[in-house]
């Protein structure tokens, strides 16, 4: 997946950015370094089962298995223990 994202920004993207902007040098072009995907899941606190969906979800898009990350604090207004 990410060799094909970057044979596409080589070859489409990055001549579209220079020609519109004006870069004298390929290297003056931005590049991509870090794609980051996340999901709330306000609904998981009383529901196990809708954490399992989202999670296969994820990894159907991404192609990788994400991190679960429960909340750090107990928060008595958003009801999380």
């Amino acid at each position: 997946m990410a060799a094909r994202l970057k044979e596409t920004y080589t070859k489409t993207v990055v001549p579209a950015l220079t020609k519109e902007f004006g870069y004298k040098n390929i290297m003056a072009v931005p590049r991509l370094e870090k794609i980051s995907i996340n999901i709330g899941m306000g609904e998981a606190t009383q529901n196990a089962k809708v954490m399992d969906a989202a999670v296969n979800e994820l990894t159907a898009i991404v192609g990788q298995k994400p991190v679960i990350t429960k909340a750090r604090k107990s928060i008595a207004a958003f009801k999380l223990r």
